[in-house]
Order: structure tokens, then C-alpha cells, then sequence
């Protein structure tokens, strides 16, 4: 790309750079070399945190949903999925390449990898060249940006062309260019139809164009463009709200499914909650939240919100530049957060430490560099070596809490060892699981071939692979051992199930601890690590039925 930015004014250059020729990255092709090594580092660590590990339900849902035969089908069930379809597109395409583990999440390597340069560029429009490289040096090493990228999820995807949005955007104010100024409303485009946080993002960086272009005056042609981008936007949301957020619920029985992410575990304190909890208490712990997902370290991240803080209140105080004020840069980078917060304030969208609001990197990271080469002196090397540190630090200590899920277990060999134990059952055994079971036996004992359901019956669902018969629940996610045992006896009645005779239940995926809530009822597991698990089960007395026929 041509030399574009014109450094603030208070903006310093890297001290030290003369003496560091051999380490170049503020100029010349150098640079462009230093960029490509530490890409190419980028990519190794992802292939390697990709290789060897089986996929999870909430990817074979993805992949269930775009391996259709047709595009139709594969639009249809985009449909059931609470995400905007771009990905089921993606993956509909990808699949011709392959479907192994890793093949399957390359899309996301891909996509994970054009966000770091794209955030490089972007940031080197704005900031000094230390600040620059150490968000590089962040999203490419940071665990958590590791993950995002490596997992057959929306979320690679849309920060790949969220950031390719902000950085065209900053390309077009500074070269006057309706063309660039189109293509970054183009990228919009995709990063809506890439996640719903795209809703939160548009407006945030809609604000800062509106105050740029107002404040620097611009080419009529570049106005225009930006506001066509802007319309196209604001469509394209009307579009995906009545053909997907509206009619969520048709696929959750009558229920709109943001309603169970409130009150869950896991999501249930990233919404606010009026009388439960004081407002400036939530907006201060999601946003710490943020950082602590950010870096995947309490600690780090408590520190990192500081540094966030320290970041902001320098831009604020900073003059201003000949093409971009601090002030302008600051509220850059706080508008997606005032979105996001504003959103979780009226129940509407969560935040904190939570995938979902992973577009808060780039800018809470963006932060915590400006901060971090002042308080080095804006020397270069030191930012890239503590940024490589602090990277380095995250990895070796890791949260594994709830999100966070160590990997040792979902090793592919446990799968395969699952699967092997499963095709050596009678075939006249019925395996019977939880939702989320359903779609892992869906995956892999099909061998990534689609299968149609049976969906006959009210709360289940059946199909036959390898030889086996599934019946599994459509209304628990994942059992517990009440809900279990209401399960077996509701599909013991409505399949004809003979009292007496025995199935074998499985359950695979995230928090699965039926084996151990019943544990004392003579039940013999045979478990494949921590997430996998199966055990015979005696069907129950039940009620007459009769048995659908597949």
C-alpha cells in the first residue's frame, strides 16, 4: 500500500530507530518483510491451535447448517441460526475444499489473519509506528484473538471486515476517494452480514465519519459515497431484522431465544438489570470484563483496563493534528463501547467478557498501546518486546473458567475413540442424547455427510447413521439429571420404547455432568476425556405409544 498517514502532532517518532537497522519497521521494504514474518508467526500458531482437536457443537451447528445440497437449503437453515447467514454462505462454498477439523476452521485462519493487517493499517494511519506494531504484535499473539480466529464461528469473519471498514474509511478521508470510501461501505456490508455486533459497530463508526467529514470538509463525490454506504447499512439491518431476528423464535418453539441467554450462567450477568444491580457498578465491571477476556488473564486485564484509561486521557489532553484530532481519536475508540454498554443497558445486546463483544479489541487494545509506548518512551523494540511478553504471560497462565475451556480434552483421538466405541454397540441399541449431543453424533457419525432429521416428534428429533438409531431431546440443550430423567420418560411414551429394554446415552460437548449427577444410580461411564461420555441406560416404565417410522 502507498504511504498515506500523515502523523499527529504528537505523535514521536521511535527513538532509537537510526541505531536499529537490522530491526527496521518504521519504513521501507523492511517493514514490509517484518510484517509478513510475524504473519507468517501468526499463522503457525494458528494451524497449530487448530490441528487436533474435535469440532464443537456450536461449529457442526454452522457446518450442519451450510452442508445442504442446495443453496436454498442452506439459506433456510441459516435461518434457525441466531447469526446472519454470511458464514453458512462461506462454509456452503468451503466445504468442496474439505471437512476435516482443520479444514473446515482454515476459513477462519484466513479471515483471522487479514484482521491483524488490516488492524496494522489502520492503526498506522493513526498512531505512532510503536503503538502500531504493538496492536499488531496483540492480535496476532493475544490467546484470545488466537481462538476467535480458529473456530468454524462469524466471529473471524466479521473482524476481518469491520476492521476492513475502518481502515478503507481512513484511506478515504485522507486520499479524498469515492472509491475507497464505496469499498468501506461495502466492507460494512459484510461485517453485518457477517454478526449482529456489526449493529453496534456501524453507528459507533458512523459517528466519528459524520465528525470527521464534518469538521475536515470533503469532496462531494466522497460524501455521497459514504452516505450510499451508510443507506446500504441501515437496509441491510431492516432486511436481516424481519427475516431472521424477528422470526427466531418460530425456530425456539415460540420462544425468543435471547430471552434464555439472559438468565443463563454464562451470558446472564452481561445484561442489565434495572433494581438488581447498580448501573455505574455494571458499566464498570463489564468493561474490566472486556479486558479480562481481552487477555485471558484477570490480572492483566484488570492492569490493561488502567492502561486503557491512561491511553484515552492522553488523546484527550494531546493537540491537535494537521488531518486527525486526539479528541477525534478518542472517541473513536470509546464510541463502540458506549454502543455496546448502551445496548446491554436496555437488554438488548451483552457485554463484558464475552466473545460477543469481541469488537471491542482493536479499540481496547488500540488503548492500552498508545499508554504502553508512552510509558517506554516510544521506543519501538521495547513495545514489541513487552507486548511479545505480555502475550507470552496470557498463554502460560490462562483463564480456564467458564467461557474458557481448556483443549486437553477435546482432542480428536477422544472423538474417534467415542465414535469406535459406539460402531461396536449392536445396532439394535437406540442412542439417546441432549441437543447438543444431536449435533455432535450428527457430525461425526455421519462422517460430514448430511442427513436429514426426523422432526415428527414434538421435542425430538431421530436419524439413523453407521448403522445406529439417535433420538435426542430439541428442548434441552444440555441435561442435567432432572431434566434427564423427564427426557428418557417423555421419549420412552412418544417412540414406543419397551420398558425394560436398554439404550445407551450419550452426552458430548460443553458442561457435560449427567454421569456424575447420577453417578450413584449404577450407571457404568465410559468417558473420553472430560467432554465425552457414554453409559447404558434402562428404559423406564412408561405409557403406550406408537413408534414413527424413520
Amino acid at each position: 500500500m502507498p504511504e498515506l498517514q500523515e502523523k499527529p502532532a504528537d505523535s514521536q517518532p521511535s527513538a532509537g530507530a537510526p541505531k536499529q537497522a537490522f530491526f527496521r519497521l518504521d519504513s521501507g521494504p523492511q517493514r514490509t518483510l517484518w510484517v509478513l514474518l510475524f504473519l507468517t508467526a501468526g499463522l503457525v500458531l494458528r494451524v497449530w491451535h487448530a490441528s487436533g482437536t474435535f469440532l464443537n457443537s456450536d461449529e457442526i451447528m454452522h457446518f450442519a447448517a451450510a452442508n445442504q445440497t442446495s443453496w436454498a437449503a442452506t439459506y433456510r437453515m441459516s435461518l434457525a441460526i441466531s447469526h446472519p447467514p454470511l458464514l453458512i454462505f462461506v462454509l456452503h462454498l468451503w466445504r468442496a475444499l474439505g471437512t476435516s477439523e482443520l479444514m473446515l476452521r482454515m476459513s477462519s485462519i484466513i479471515a483471522g489473519l487479514a484482521f491483524c493487517w488490516f488492524a496494522l493499517q489502520w492503526a498506522r494511519l493513526l498512531f505512532a509506528e510503536e503503538v502500531a506494531w504493538g496492536l499488531y504484535v496483540f492480535v496476532l499473539f493475544l490467546p484470545t484473538s488466537i481462538e476467535l480466529s480458529t473456530e468454524v464461528r462469524q466471529y473471524a469473519l466479521f473482524l476481518a471486515f469491520m476492521m476492513a471498514a475502518a481502515y478503507l474509511l481512513e484511506r478515504a478521508l485522507a486520499e479524498n476517494s469515492a472509491g475507497a470510501m464505496l469499498l468501506s461501505g461495502v466492507s460494512l456490508w459484510f461485517a453485518i452480514g457477517s454478526h449482529y455486533s456489526g449493529f453496534l459497530f456501524a453507528p459507533a463508526l458512523g459517528v466519528y465519519a459524520i465528525w470527521r467529514i464534518l469538521r475536515q470538509g470533503h469532496r462531494l463525490r466522497v460524501t455521497l459515497a459514504w452516505v450510499a454506504g451508510q443507506v446500504g447499512a441501515l437496509a441491510l439491518c431492516i432486511f436481516l431484522y424481519f427475516t431472521q431476528i424477528r422470526e427466531l423464535s418460530h425456530y425456539f418453539g415460540g420462544q425468543d431465544p435471547t430471552k434464555g441467554w439472559m438468565e443463563n450462567a454464562y451470558l446472564g450477568h452481561s445484561y442489565f438489570v434495572s433494581g438488581k444491580v447498580n448501573p455505574v457498578i455494571f458499566i464498570i465491571g463489564r468493561t474490566v470484563g472486556v479486558f479480562q477476556y481481552t487477555f485471558r488473564q484477570l490480572v492483566v486485564g484488570d492492569i490493561a483496563f488502567l492502561f486503557f484509561l491512561a491511553g484515552i486521557f492522553l488523546l484527550f489532553r494531546g493537540k491537535n493534528s494537521s488531518r486527525v484530532n486526539s479528541r477525534q481519536l478518542g472517541a473513536l475508540l470509546l464510541l463502540p463501547f458506549a454502543a455496546n454498554c448502551a445496548a446491554a443497558m436496555v437488554r438488548a445486546y451483552p457485554y463484558g467478557g464475552t466473545r460477543h463483544s469481541s469488537f471491542l479489541l482493536p479499540f481496547a487494545l488500540a488503548g492500552i498501546c498508545i499508554a504502553l509506548a508512552g510509558a517506554l518512551r516510544h521506543k519501538l523494540l521495547p513495545t514489541i518486546a513487552t507486548a511479545i511478553a505480555i502475550c507470552l504471560l496470557c498463554r502460560l497462565t490462562l483463564a480456564n473458567k467458564p467461557p474458557f475451556f481448556s483443549s486437553t480434552d477435546e482432542r480428536a483421538s477422544n472423538m474417534h475413540a467415542a465414535i469406535d466405541y459406539i460402531d461396536r454397540l449392536p445396532e439394535d441399541e437406540i442412542i439417546f442424547g441432549d441437543f447438543q449431543t444431536n449435533l455432535m453424533l450428527g457430525h461425526y457419525l455421519c462422517n460430514q455427510q448430511p442427513y436429514a432429521p426426523d422432526q415428527r416428534v414434538p421435542g425430538f428429533v431421530s436419524f439413523q447413521c453407521g448403522g445406529h438409531r439417535v433420538i435426542a431431546s430439541t428442548t434441552k440443550y444440555v441435561f442435567d439429571a432432572n431434566s434427564f430423567y423427564d427426557q428418557i420418560e417423555k421419549a420412552a411414551f412418544r417412540f414406543g420404547l419397551r420398558p425394560g429394554s436398554t439404550v445407551q446415552v450419550a452426552q458430548m460437548g460443553w458442561n457435560t455432568h449427567l454421569v456424575s449427577e447420577i453417578g450413584n444410580s449404577g450407571v457404568v461411564p465410559h468417558s473420553f476425556g472430560s467432554e465425552l461420555h457414554l453409559f447404558e441406560f434402562t428404559v423406564p416404565q412408561s405409557g403406550p405409544a406408537i413408534l414413527p417410522k424413520l
